[in-house]
């Protein structure tokens, strides 16, 4: 399975790389950068980082939108800190980013593909894929699936009353892809809220046997303090790996096809996912909403995917 990954790394951000990387079902054909959890000057050096950590430095890494289509732009340094990747020091990017940038990576790399042949793990707000969408409407019908990290529904929001932080951040970008007509799997806060990063589980990471897995478990204790604290939990929630879990291991995850849209009108709900869960509106689906998770047996793949590396 051909995939591109688009993202604001972010710790959880680089898990993804590494779970895609240790998968032999998937092949990685590339990262595309977004501003989100920092800047994408920032997002682009930790995923060059990531890479240089595994010796993977045959992935390209673009660097794409420097803010969001029309809102102001908002970071999550308060959880990732200054840096994205604070709680484990990695040495400075032995390389550049690949020229170009990320919206014509994405769309030269999926036109000259077949049709259906490119899948998209969207980790970040969606600026890079609107825009693309946006400057070549055939991707509509030529993007496989895009797999996002991104909304809610009884979670609600995590950087408002009512939003989760990728919709938030742009969430214009949420609606017209959305809108777009793409094939979508959603993995929202009601999943990653039940994997939580326990003491347990980051003992296990540490464990791993190779050079990653400390460093995993580092980073996921410094990200996942601040969750821990604001939800009362034993960890934080998991989330940005659950795009490729669920392209290895969709038997893990449960949901149903649904009527997705984004809000972008009110100040109150901006960026609020509006998920017809029950069928009111009488629009037709388009999204597969995943709600139901086996915790287990994500933790388990993760970990024995991971120690290969």
């Amino acid at each position: 399975m051909k995939i591109i990954i688009d993202t604001d790394p972010g710790q959880d951000d680089a898990i993804t790389f590494f779970l895609a990387l240790a998968s032999p079902e998937i092949e990685l054909l590339g990262i595309t950068t977004v501003a989100g959890n920092v800047t994408v000057s920032q997002t682009t050096e930790n995923a060059l980082k990531a890479l240089d950590l595994i010796g993977r430095t045959d992935i390209p890494v673009h660097r794409g939108a420097d803010r969001p289509l029309l809102a102001p732009g908002v970071t999550a340094t308060h959880v990732h800190g200054q840096t994205g990747f604070e709680g484990a020091e990695l040495p400075p990017p032995s390389r550049g980013a690949t020229p170009g940038h990320a919206v014509d990576f994405l769309i030269e790399t999926v036109m000259r593909h077949p049709p259906g042949d490119i899948t998209i793990c969207a980790i970040g707000p969606l600026t890079n894929l609107a825009l693309a969408l946006a400057k070549e409407p055939a991707l509509r019908t030529r993007i496989g699936r895009v797999v996002l990290m991104g909304g809610a529904f009884s979670e609600v929001g995590n950087i408002t009353c009512a939003a989760e932080f990728n919709f938030y951040v742009d969430p214009h970008a949420a609606a017209m892809v959305c809108e777009s007509g793409v094939p979508l799997t959603v993995i929202p806060l009601d999943v990653t809220h039940q994997l939580h990063t326990s003491a347990a589980r980051l003992a296990r990471f540490r464990t791993l046997g190779n050079r990653i897995g400390p460093i995993i478990a580092d980073w996921l204790v410094f990200e996942k303090r601040f969750e821990a604290n604001k939800y009362g939990t034993d960890g934080g929630p998991l989330h940005d790996p659950n795009t490729v879990m669920w392209l290895i291991r969709p038997d893990l995850y449960r949901g149903r096809e649904v009527n997705l849209r984004v809000e972008t009108q009110s100040a109150l709900t901006l960026g609020a996912s509006v998920v017809d869960w029950w069928g009111i509106s009488g629009l037709a689906p388009n999204a597969l909403f995943l709600r139901e998770v086996d915790v287990e047996g994500v933790y388990e793949t993760l970990f024995e995917r991971l120690a290969r590396l």
